[in-house]
């Protein structure tokens, strides 16, 4: 039987389920189209979540749809026509949607489509007008599909916090008269490396959760994955996406080892490399050698690929290239300097040369107030000193690295390591 809003349908398991399911992989394309549709990018992600409560309704009740995402794809017009057709009958825009969607249905909705209207969606999240905060809540919304208390959890922040943001990045977004599509190619490459650095803040949050119980947060990284994906088929010739892609599945192949079954972390030393997810490694190598062959040298995301290819073909420890890991990390400074990319260089000469020639490296950075605040910097002073044998200066940087960790996990190794100093 046919039913008003789509096509026929079939009973099968649980709809919320189905809803749920369709909604995390098709959301994206789904508002991408809207926005097309309507030309107005705050409407379609309204008109996307009218659709989405339709589901969670006339599913359960009726059955799936033969072609779910086709079925929320055709409400989203339907209400959008019944918007202008309550504003004007006569509005011009109304008759032009309407012929649009004619006798169309959805049945233009092909699943292995991937089109420009995803990326369009991906350039408008996070446009420059936009702050970092909101570009990261918007990605996670219209782009992962995620609601507001899941992205709430994943920012561990409150659900109403996330309302407000999303709120005020439409009124932000309106207020600015953003264009819906992709930005012309005078502009695509800056708003590409805003998109880029946006689901690397998502995956490092993911990796290594910066606050909160958990260490890693598989569930945010992934979909910072998931995400990076698209992006690398919709521009396929953009090398540091194919870079950005290596880093996150690389660094992911090592999450199945990172954490006990108790959720306690496990450091890269202690590490069952066996665990290692050796398809994500085969993955990521791949990525990385597509960097390579596309783009004029590798950038900063590209050779913080290396980097991790370095530890994934690695069999222990001791076994690692840190000289090359040294020199990798030098042209990483040059790309992209940061206090981090400092620290994380000091770390990889105390293990190609010894702690004594990395101390020089992290007293700099304490000479220069660079990671101020931060319990990386004291964590890993306290692990040099303590290789050297100065156990009461050791002592004193990881108390201070304790209470400055806001993370539960990290701050147990942190304290772990505190009280084997006094054994």
């Amino acid at each position: 039987m046919a039913g008003a809003d789509g096509p026929a349908l079939t009973r099968s398991g649980s709809g919320r389920d189905a809803v749920e399911a369709v909604w995390r992989i098709e959301s994206a394309r789904i508002v991408a189209t809207l926005a097309r549709f309507t030309g107005d990018f705050s409407l379609a992600e309204d008109l996307a979540q009218e659709a989405l409560a339709a589901a969670l309704v006339s599913w359960p009740r009726d059955g799936v749809p033969g072609n779910p995402a086709g079925w929320l794809l055709t409400v989203g017009r339907r209400r959008a026509i019944d918007a202008y057709r309550r504003r004007s009958a006569l509005d011009e825009r109304y008759t032009l949607l309407a012929r649009d969607l004619g006798e169309e249905g959805n049945d233009d909705w092909d699943p292995d489509r991937i089109d420009d209207d995803v990326l369009a969606l991906m350039f408008v999240a996070c446009h420059p007008v936009l702050s970092r905060e909101a570009q990261v809540t918007m990605t996670l919304r219209v782009v992962g599909g995620l609601t507001s208390d899941e992205i709430a959890r994943a920012l561990l922040v409150p659900t109403a916090t996330v309302q407000a943001r999303i709120t005020r990045a439409k009124k932000t977004l309106a207020a600015a008269q953003v264009p819906f599509g992709v930005p012309p190619a005078d502009e695509r490459r800056a708003r590409l490396a805003s998109v880029l650095h946006v689901l690397y803040l998502v995956f490092t949050e993911g990796s290594s959760a910066t606050s909160g119980a958990d260490w890693i947060r598989t569930d945010l990284a992934h979909e910072a994955i998931r995400q990076t994906r698209v992006l690398a088929q919709l521009v396929p010739d953009e090398a540091e996406v194919h870079g950005l892609l290596a880093l996150l599945e690389l660094t992911a192949a090592r999450f199945p080892a990172r954490v006990r079954d108790d959720g306690e972390p496990v450091l890269l030393e202690a590490q069952d490399r066996r665990r290692w997810d050796r398809a994500a490694i085969r993955r990521g190598r791949a990525a990385l050698a597509t960097a390579g062959r596309v783009g004029r040298g590798l950038g900063a995301y590209g050779v913080q690929a290396a980097i991790a290819e370095c530890h994934a073909v690695a069999p222990s420890v001791e076994a690692t290239d840190w000289d090359r890991i040294v020199l990798l990390y030098e042209a990483l400074g040059r790309l992209a300097p940061s206090p981090v990319v400092e620290l994380n260089r000091a770390v990889a000469v105390s293990m190609a040369q010894g702690p004594a020639a990395a101390l020089p490296l992290v007293d700099e950075l304490v000479a220069t107030d660079r990671l101020s605040g931060s319990h990386l910097l004291p964590s890993v002073r306290g692990e040099l000193l303590t290789r050297l044998g100065r156990t009461d200066e050791a002592r004193r940087e990881l108390e201070l690295a304790v209470r400055l960790c806001r993370n539960a996990r990290e701050r147990g190794v942190l304290e772990g390591k505190l009280a084997a100093l006094t054994r």
